[in-house]
């Protein structure tokens, strides 16, 4: 079914769970399954008024539960079964008639993180970096799917499975064999979900969402996530739900977040339903219900109730001068009488907190004002929206992305780090050395604390497998605010009527030239422009919509053919085909070819006299093509004459090529950190730093040549390079900058040159 987009209200709130729910599984259209930290997995369907009640509590697992997976309903199972996977390393098997395990499958070393209903048999996931399959409850086959924790796996209608890891990477297996490794994340893919007629989603720790061809082409990424991105599940009608640390269940419409629904807690799962509603797991305890049909929609007064929750919990983890809103005392605090004169006290009043000192004279409190944090406070790090006395990165080894690790003064490391083990999905064993790192890192090596093990979310014993722990160097890192770079950056605005109204100007004036009338378009090629423009501009069926091989080669052969003073229209529409998905990969057919067109192309653009248009188009359409990943080969083998063609766009007063260049260097920069190629690297960092001294160089300009710096001196191969360019002297005017970005990136990369 199609949705028109509207904006999703709630629908209902299903409470039942005592701690965090942390999976969901859709039951068909009249169920559906959510699992908890409380141990449990509770089936909810729909009663006769068709409301959502909770008809099934299924117990057994001895810590809390993750994944799901729904049987449907077959000769085994009449009223479908429940798979259902735990940290106590455990998969169970629920006939929903009875509510009873039939099969407890028992082989995984550690955590349980993914669920896959394979014909009969059941495929499952763990930390412990393996994938099994089961068989009438009964190990089948165990293969090493990664060298770091398997986070989730899924099935793809091809039968093929996929898995995302701790590694950063997604894996195509047929049977046991991995035929294809997707790279692009740089941290821990968490969530999976099948995107039909497209590919694969993904959800990851860096904030991020990819949509992935199955070939491995990355046809989209989604960025608006502040924190770890848990989840992400798709609908039959072309939109995207995903759920994340930052309290947010984003709706996403072709690459675009078209809605964000906030929540008083974590959104650890979001799925869709057959309907369109979209159902929200959040560490609330919480199952919600949300939807788009005016008939469904919750009460005002449940409505209203949910306002005052969202409100209730921001002003909860609000603070006031260093100090939490919520703990601090009410007006009765004022009754006591102080002790000396001009001693202060802070209470609450309403969502402030504010300042009273004792005035020993007259015997009462004066109101000195209210409180808002201070300068010490202005120097404590943010992580997730919220102040820590330190927010560390952590290296846990074996090529595995770094993580952040906030901290407070205030807080016990054992109560930190077991909660920040079981929010990465990290073994329980690695815990005495996270204590300990904490402990070295914060200087109270000498401070006793309480280690015995309470579950942080659940406030019980746990089970922790005995399990030799590999993690190793741990080591603190300083944190950038602006390095390294992640993700490529991408011109994607187009004035699409001018363009088209100019590419008629110039086919009118070719007509009416005699000498080249027979370069101009048919009637019919000029309706097919039209057609092709009007595909570009309908962004809303992005993941449908399809150009014909003859559209592609249309507009190459007007490349080819027409005046070079006249086809800079031309290049501004290849420049918004790139980042069309089937547009891309049509494209891309024509890079390999022996007479590569784009080649002739910028060597056509760039020869003196140039004209600007021209320039601008090109060096734009070159930097969209690193949006997808189908492109890197061909842009590496011509990084030198690409780079070396629109050189001059760096003394250019043109503001718009100077800032096109930035862009293409600092998209270089990221492709060739992946890639480790030390001799891009270089012909980059000198471009990059030519730009950044330049004092004629506009400020974004210069912001993005010096994150180039930046970010190929923190994780490329050429930082020794870079000091030998005297870099340190760029760093330190740029943090001499009026500019706030230009000198926080300068501070930046002088920290950098400070490091060994």
């Amino acid at each position: 079914m199609d949705i028109d987009f509207k904006d999703y209200q709630l629908r209902c709130e299903l409470r039942g769970h005592e701690d965090d729910v942390r999976g969901i599984c859709v039951c068909g259209s009249e169920a559906i399954a959510t699992s908890s930290r409380d141990r449990s997995v509770r089936l909810w369907s729909l009663d006769s008024n068709r409301k959502f009640v909770s008809s099934k509590i299924l117990l057994g697992h001895t810590s809390f539960v993750g994944p799901l997976a729904w049987i449907p309903p077959n000769s085994e199972f009449p009223l479908g079964g429940i798979v259902s996977g735990g940290m106590d390393t455990l998969v169970f098997v629920w006939d929903l008639n009875t509510g009873e395990k039939v099969h407890t499958l028992k082989g995984h070393q550690l955590q349980v993180t993914g669920i896959v209903f394979d014909e009969g048999d059941v495929v499952s996931s763990s930390v412990d970096c393996t994938l099994r399959r089961w068989r009438n409850g009964q190990p089948v086959e165990t293969w090493e799917a990664h060298k770091a924790p398997v986070q989730a796996v899924i099935k793809l209608p091809s039968g093929e499975f996929v898995t995302g890891s701790s590694d950063s990477t997604l894996k195509l297996w047929r049977g046991k064999t991995c035929v294809h490794t997707f790279e692009g994340h740089s941290d821990t893919v968490r969530g999976l979900s099948v995107m039909s007629g497209l590919g694969i989603l993904s959800a990851s720790h860096d904030g991020s969402l990819r949509l992935w061809a199955v070939s491995g082409e990355v046809l989209m990424e989604m960025v608006g996530h502040t924190a770890i991105v848990y989840s992400v599940d798709s609908h039959a009608s072309g939109l995207i739900v995903s759920g994340s640390e930052d309290r947010f269940a984003k709706v996403w419409k072709d690459g675009v977040c078209v809605q964000s629904i906030e929540h008083p807690g974590c959104v650890w799962d979001a799925k869709f339903m057959e309907n369109g509603d979209i159902v929200t797991a959040c560490s609330d305890g919480v199952v919600r219900i949300w939807t788009v049909d005016q008939n469904n929609v919750a009460e005002q007064q449940e409505l209203d109730l949910y306002t005052s929750q969202l409100s209730l919990y921001k002003s909860s983890r609000k603070r006031v001068g260093g100090l939490k809103l919520e703990e601090l005392p009410g007006l009765e605090a004022l009754k006591i009488p102080g002790t000396t004169d001009g001693q202060t006290k802070i209470v609450r009043e309403g969502d402030n907190g504010v300042a009273y000192g004792w005035n020993t004279r007259e015997q009462k409190w004066d109101k000195i004002g209210e409180v808002v944090d201070g300068p010490e406070d202005s120097n404590r790090q943010q992580f997730d929206g919220i102040q820590y006395d330190y927010v560390f990165d952590v290296d846990i080894g074996d090529g595995m992305p770094i993580r952040k690790l906030p901290y407070n003064r205030s807080d016990n490391p054992y109560d930190v780090a077991d909660k920040w083990l079981l929010k990465e999905n990290l073994p329980l064993s690695f815990r005495e050395q996270i204590v300990q790192f904490i402990l070295q890192n914060t200087g109270q090596n000498n401070v006793t604390f309480d280690a015995s093990f309470r579950d942080p979310y659940t406030g019980s014993h746990a089970y922790v497998p005995g399990q030799p722990s590999h993690l190793s160097d741990i080591s603190a890192k300083p944190t950038f605010k602006h390095i390294p770079k992640k993700g490529m950056l991408v011109f994607d605005a187009a004035q699409f009527d001018g363009i088209l109204k100019k590419i008629i100007e110039f086919n009118n004036a070719l007509q009416s030239d005699q000498e080249k009338q027979n370069l101009s378009l048919t009637e019919l090629n000029v309706s097919r422009l039209g057609t092709i423009v009007k595909i570009l501009k309908d962004t809303s069926h992005y993941h449908s919509s399809k150009f014909a091989d003859s559209d592609i080669d249309l507009l190459l052969n007007l490349l080819r053919s027409w005046p070079v003073a006249m086809i800079f229209p031309v290049i501004d529409i290849i420049r918004m085909i790139v980042l069309h998905p089937d547009g891309a990969i049509l494209l891309h057919k024509h890079f390999e070819a022996e007479n590569d067109i784009i080649v002739e192309v910028i060597k056509k653009v760039t020869v003196s006299p140039t004209i600007p248009a021209n320039l601008l188009t090109s060096i734009r359409a070159v930097t969209n093509l690193f949006r997808n990943s189908c492109y890197y080969n061909w842009l590496q083998k011509h990084r030198s004459e690409i780079l070396d063609a629109f050189s001059s766009c760096s003394s250019s007063p043109n503001k718009n090529l100077q800032l096109s260049y930035s862009t293409l260097l600092l998209n270089y920069a990221v492709l060739l950190i992946e890639s480790n190629d030390q001799e891009g690297q270089s012909q980059v960092l000198s471009a990059a730093l030519e730009l950044a001294e330049d004092e004629n160089v506009e400020v974004d300009s210069k912001f993005r040549a010096l994150v180039a710096v930046g970010s190929l001196m923190l994780k490329g191969l050429v930082r020794k390079i870079a000091l030998d360019f005297d870099v340190l002297n760029i760093a330190k005017a740029a943090k001499g900058s009026k500019d706030a970005k230009i000198a926080e990136v300068g501070s930046d990369i002088e920290l950098l040159t400070k490091q060994t």
